[in-house]
């Protein structure tokens, strides 16, 4: 359930209405309806450039914002965080007199979220939650948090198997309140922190994707609810056990980066994860004795040394373990 809903008739649209713009007088012939959300409904649309999909809204405000968030992504190199934005233009709807703006963006085809981890196996829920954090990453460095951030707005396309991101509605400006929800990934609902944009908050969502991909099933929280009721959904789901602290961290908020998420995920499915995740290194540090504190250049070359080896060690971890998880996706198909 999200915090409020479009019922403005004005922004539905059959199948066969054809949906030129005002301006760019380009023409978009609806074929169905992919989603809705607070702000707008999405269409599949067919045009010149092949199938497009197209978000129609009464919401200005909501259409600018989204706009603008879908060209910053474009600006993001070596990355696809969103869809292409392809249009924005108007329609003008004569039988209602009204004006309705709307945006063309590329229409990304591939398999939901759930359907591919119930079709593939559990073993990608790591994997896929890992590649999910990194654009997450990426967006909360760029002053962003996702917001509405659920299995429905994510596609897996491929091969290679790549999560992509859909509706955009729900990305907030870091600080400011978050736009859109769905309860069961929002803290809020489960009293694990405010509704604050801020990447925790995408963090936290990213913990209950898992769960829900997990299990393929949404719950509803109980009379005591939060932090105890989750733990005890991980620790009796074996497909989930080896995350529990990785997610009860995420689930209590105490990872502030989701690099460190996606480290402390990495190293669980290697089975190199200690006891407790990696986000506690931002504890105080303990205080080296004054005759330890002075550090010779030799010594200095050696943690380097170490340091380099350890990172060189990560990459190629997590390197086989994508390039093995290819294979297996590679092999399911031919059988």
């Amino acid at each position: 359930m999200m915090n409020n809903t479009l019922k403005n008739p004005a922004c539905k649209a059959s199948s066969g209405t054809v949906i030129t713009g005002k301006w760019h007088k380009q023409s978009y012939r609806i074929l169905k309806p992919l989603g809705y959300g607070a702000n707008g409904y999405v269409y599949l649309a067919s045009s010149t450039a092949g199938l497009v999909a197209i978000k129609l809204s009464d919401n200005n405000m909501s259409i600018t914002s989204e706009v603008n968030v879908l060209r910053h992504f474009s600006k993001v190199q070596e990355s696809t965080l969103g869809p292409s934005l392809l249009d924005v233009d108007d329609w003008f709807r004569p039988e209602l007199g009204k004006t309705i703006p709307f945006y063309v963006m590329e229409y990304v085809k591939g398999e939901s979220f759930l359907t591919f981890v119930n079709g593939r196996g559990s073993e990608w829920i790591g994997i896929l939650s890992s590649q999910l954090l990194q654009d997450l990453d990426k967006l909360h460095s760029a002053g962003w948090v996702f917001g509405d951030l659920k299995p429905d707005n994510l596609l897996v396309t491929g091969p290679p198997p790549k999560v992509r991101w859909l509706d955009v509605g729900g990305v907030t400006v870091q600080g400011r309140s978050i736009k859109e929800f769905t309860e069961f990934f929002d803290r809020g609902y489960w009293g694990m922190g405010t509704r604050v944009a801020e990447p925790s908050y995408d963090i936290f969502a990213v913990a209950m994707i898992m769960i829900n991909a997990s299990l393929q099933k949404r719950f509803n929280k109980s009379a005591s609810g939060g932090a105890g009721q989750l733990k005890g959904i991980i620790t009796s789901t074996s497909s989930l056990q080896r995350f529990e602290d990785v997610l009860m961290y995420a689930i209590e908020g105490k990872y502030t980066n989701a690099l460190d998420m996606r480290k402390d995920v990495i190293a669980a499915m290697s089975n190199t994860r200690t006891a407790t995740p990696k986000s506690q290194s931002n504890s105080r540090p303990t205080k080296q004795p004054k005759h330890t504190a002075t550090m010779t250049r030799k010594g200095q070359k050696i943690v380097k040394k170490k340091k380099g080896k350890k990172g060189a060690l990560e990459t190629i971890l997590i390197f086989v373990f994508l390039l093995g998880a290819y294979f297996l996706y590679v092999y399911g198909q031919l059988i």
